[in-house]
């Protein structure tokens, strides 16, 4: 009962998981940080958002990174019709 009634007064899901990813966006006062440590201590679900929110976020962060690695440059390009026209040529 009484977790039920410190999830309801305090902070209910739905702002918790608001600041959670708000967390991940920029900063969150020190009040709101409390709040939302209390509620993950005493909310399951929250928690198990908690862990795929991680989860997500450092799919995505590898996702950009592997992007950022595979450009390719017009020397590249270039380098590659060479190649091609060397092939072809022999």
């Amino acid at each position: 009962m009484l977790k039920r009634l410190i999830h309801i007064i305090f902070l209910p899901c739905s702002e918790a998981t608001l600041l959670m990813e708000k967390r991940k966006a920029e900063t969150i006062s020190s009040k709101e940080g409390w709040k939302l440590s209390l509620h993950l201590k005493i909310c399951k679900w929250c928690r198990a958002y908690k862990e795929k929110l991680e989860i997500l976020d450092e799919i995505l962060k590898k996702n950009i990174a592997r992007k950022e690695n595979d450009k390719i440059n017009d020397s590249d390009i270039q380098e590659f019709k060479n190649k091609m026209f060397e092939k072809l040529d022999s």
